[in-house]
């Protein structure tokens, strides 16, 4: 279980960082999921004109309230940056290795994915014998090898076939062009509140998170995201 939070437009890095330690720490937590923190590491992506093919990366095993003031991205300037803090599910898939963005290489650049969930039965449809990381299964079933852009209705019809068991399918997938907002949660959730996820949009900007974080506009001016959906973001044009 995780919290996502991405904003793409003028925004203050800084404050895009607060809000995920709020949600990783349980300060903004308003929901009936069992998880509060979320200590298993953190992870970010965001557009840079320097870095290959536009897009760079920083992963880290430690809390985020607890190593976000070590590492660059508080000082990055860029109109993109998604972030992801991380409660594992799993005990054994701990460490870099499972910390997000995963990553995916293709001929046309970088695929870059972050999850908040539990998908333990998407392995089936891949046709292995078992799981053994599944948002890394989640990732090769949503976008099989070989494609080099998101088919959204084949995703869709992929989500819609994902054996009964998991938790949810929210995640974000990231391009050098454009990035995709995966809303997609069973119906029969528990957690409905906890897996919900809620845009603001100011004049000069987007933000999608897996809370409303009062800190970054009052709560009316949020609203929630459609669920079961997948909102594509244009991040780069020309």
């Amino acid at each position: 279980m995780c919290r996502l939070i991405l904003a793409h437009g003028r925004f203050s890095t800084v404050a895009l960082l607060d809000a995920a330690v709020a949600m990783s720490t349980g300060r903004t937590a308003e929901h009936e999921g069992p998880t509060r923190r979320h200590p298993n590491g953190w992870g970010a992506v965001f557009r840079d004109p320097r870095a290959p093919h536009g897009l760079a990366v920083h992963r880290d095993v430690r809390p985020i309230e607890h190593s976000v003031g070590e590492s660059i991205v508080p000082r990055v300037d860029t109109d993109f940056l998604v972030v992801h803090v991380r409660h594992a599910t799993l005990a054994r898939n701990q460490g870099i290795g499972c910390t997000h963005p995963i990553a995916r290489h293709g001929a046309r650049g970088p695929f870059y994915f972050l999850h908040n969930g539990f998908m333990p039965t998407v392995y089936q449809r891949l046709g292995r014998e078992r799981s053994e990381f599944d948002s890394a299964e989640y990732l090769d079933y949503l976008l099989p090898e070989g494609e080099e852009a998101l088919d959204v209705d084949a995703a869709t019809a992929r989500l819609r076939d994902i054996p009964h068991g998991g938790t949810s399918a929210n995640a974000i997938l990231v391009s050098p062009r454009r990035a995709h907002v995966i809303h997609w949660t069973p119906e029969d959730t528990p957690y409905p509140r906890y897996f919900a996820m809620h845009r603001l949009a100011l004049r000069d900007c987007t933000v999608i998170a897996s809370e409303i974080i009062p800190a970054l506009a009052p709560r009316e001016r949020w609203e929630p995201l459609p669920p079961r959906d997948i909102v594509q973001i244009e991040i780069h044009r020309g």
